[in-house]
């Protein structure tokens, strides 16, 4: 159960991008606030300013629809894991966090592969490549694999990076294809680590 005594009837809340995890942005929120957001599914703060509840994206249609929410161990923040319905700051930024790169682009990437497999389009590489079937994909990893290796050993480095990052590409693509995430392998790696 949330305390909103301790900070006069507010509390921190940390929004992120369920996917990347990206933080999104900081906002605060009292116990109406807090209600409204988990009866409606869309993230609303009470609006220091304005002196009013406020739905992120009443104005910009950018909603945060919850997925999830996470209480700290003091009851007093909450964190929100939220997808963005678009940009989510008002500069028009992804996120309030003017960070110089997704950090986490990978998982962003992901989604857009996911999205490639439900909404295919005669244009789409990835659709090109899932019509061919999964052994021509995994050719491809391996054919970049070997590109990968030769640029690391032989090329420069600007030629090692774009190998290395069509690899991830396909990669991601043959990861979907066998219906799997990078939260699947997260986990597996996180659990040879300890």
């Amino acid at each position: 159960m949330l305390d909103f005594a301790k900070g006069d009837g507010l509390i921190p809340v940390v929004v992120q991008d369920n996917q990347t995890l990206e933080v999104l942005m900081l906002g605060y929120m009292n116990e109406e606030a807090w209600e409204k957001t988990q009866e409606e599914g869309k993230v609303t703060f009470y609006s220091r300013s304005k002196h009013r509840l406020w739905t992120k994206g009443e104005e910009s249609g950018h909603f945060l629809q919850v997925v999830s929410s996470h209480i700290d161990c003091d009851q007093d923040t909450l964190l929100i894991k939220a997808i963005p319905a678009g940009p989510t700051c008002h500069t028009g930024s992804r996120s309030c966090f003017q960070t110089t790169y997704n950090q986490n682009f990978l998982f962003q990437l992901e989604r857009i592969i996911q999205d490639r497999y439900a909404n295919p389009s005669e244009e789409s590489y990835v659709n090109k490549l899932r019509i061919k079937g999964i052994n021509k994909i995994a050719q491809k990893v391996g054919e970049e694999a070997v590109e990968t290796v030769i640029a690391a050993l032989a090329e420069t480095e600007h030629d090692f990076v774009n190998e290395s990052s069509d690899l991830l590409f396909h990669l991601l693509v043959l990861i979907r294809e066998k219906g799997l995430d990078l939260q699947t392998l997260a986990k597996n790696l996180e659990s040879r680590h300890q």
